[in-house]
């Protein structure tokens, strides 16, 4: 693990100085915490690292997690906050309940860096490295994480349930969703690549094996081979809490097979397979390009997620650098997400 840990170091450190960061993106900076706290970075990875032994799905969680935070009011550690007399959670709004997972590990990478850096570091950047951290532990690529964001005061449910793109969103809902956050349609069909690894709940999807568009049949861009395979995972009846992997072919690698399974009809989610089946789309040529370039995606990747990573961040005074990830500092009325007074909980 050490070995590993100081490679992709080292690999960061020359991404930085060969990419000329000293440029910041939005009063952000990979060197934020160079002096307050330099071995942030390792410190994120082997929490993540020794979480990743015992729960292959964490990489791709932990992105999602970096993805839904950004989407609601920009990349300020929103998402973390639990249910208090002040706060109303964003983890129970409809595209996160039951759904969105890592909060805890998220909570022990906090805890391991207050030890370090107390008061130091937001658990807003916590979420962007943890982001390139779960990539690289996925076999992705590595880049430098602009940093230097601080963590907001608030949450909101109701912007959570607004504008989180759905697994069941046509393209032109899509590129509205995206749109809204500054990103195009290379971004989309870019972050949509984060769908190489990890695990979906078949409620996610159950419509397009049954009753796609209230049809009474089967989503017609869907391979029929895969249809049977994910209604055999997926009983019409079931309770929908079976889990399947996105990807079909390398569930747990960071890799190009997201755009091969598209091309072959083996899309898990609509909104996946919009991308690629949509008469007349242009994601289809950009499908393509990533399907047979692994590279051209993964520079994709790091452009993209950079620029998501930007939006509406809070810098200077602005927020606060919380002590606890799922409160605001000073609130001690917290009630987690089960209802209890505690930590971090995470979702299944």
């Amino acid at each position: 693990m050490g070995s590993m840990r100081l490679l992709v170091a080292a690999l960061w450190c020359a991404f930085v100085m060969q990419a000329g960061f000293s440029v910041s993106h939005a009063q952000l900076t990979p060197t934020f915490y160079s002096e307050t706290c330099p071995f942030l970075f390792d410190i994120v990875f082997d929490v993540i690292f020794e979480a990743s032994l015992s729960d292959p799905r964490i990489g791709a969680s932990l992105i999602r997690l970096h993805f839904h935070d950004c989407f609601v009011q920009g990349c300020d550690g929103s998402v973390l906050l639990n249910n208090t007399a002040t706060i109303v959670s964003e983890q129970q709004a409809l595209p996160n309940n039951n759904s969105i997972r890592g909060l805890d590990v998220v909570n022990d990478i906090k805890t391991a860096v207050e030890d370090f850096c107390p008061a130091t570091v937001s658990c807003a950047d916590i979420l962007a490295i943890a982001a390139e951290v779960a990539s690289v532990l996925g076999g992705g690529p590595s880049w430098p994480v602009p940093l230097g964001r601080r963590d907001s005061l608030t949450a909101n449910r109701t912007l959570a349930n607004q504008n989180l793109p759905a697994p069941f969103f046509n393209l032109t809902q899509l590129k509205a969703s995206f749109a809204v956050q500054g990103l195009n349609t290379i971004d989309l069909v870019t972050l949509s690549g984060a769908h190489t690894f990890g695990r979906a709940h078949c409620s996610t999807f159950l419509d397009r094996l049954y009753n796609f568009s209230n049809t009474g049949n089967p989503d017609p861009t869907l391979n029929t081979t895969y249809l049977k395979k994910l209604r055999v995972i997926c009983p019409k009846n079931g309770t929908g809490n079976n889990l399947t992997n996105l990807d079909l072919t390398t569930p747990d690698q960071f890799d190009k097979n997201y755009y091969s399974n598209l091309q072959s009809h083996n899309g898990l989610f609509q909104s996946d397979q919009e991308l690629f089946s949509t008469s007349g789309a242009d994601t289809i040529g950009i499908v393509n390009s990533f399907s047979s370039d692994q590279n051209l995606f993964f520079n994709n990747f790091i452009n993209s997620i950079i620029k998501m990573g930007n939006i509406g961040v809070l810098t200077g005074d602005q927020g606060e650098i919380r002590l606890q990830c799922n409160f605001v500092n000073g609130d001690s009325s917290g009630i987690a997400s089960n209802g209890s007074k505690d930590v971090l909980v995470s979702s299944i």
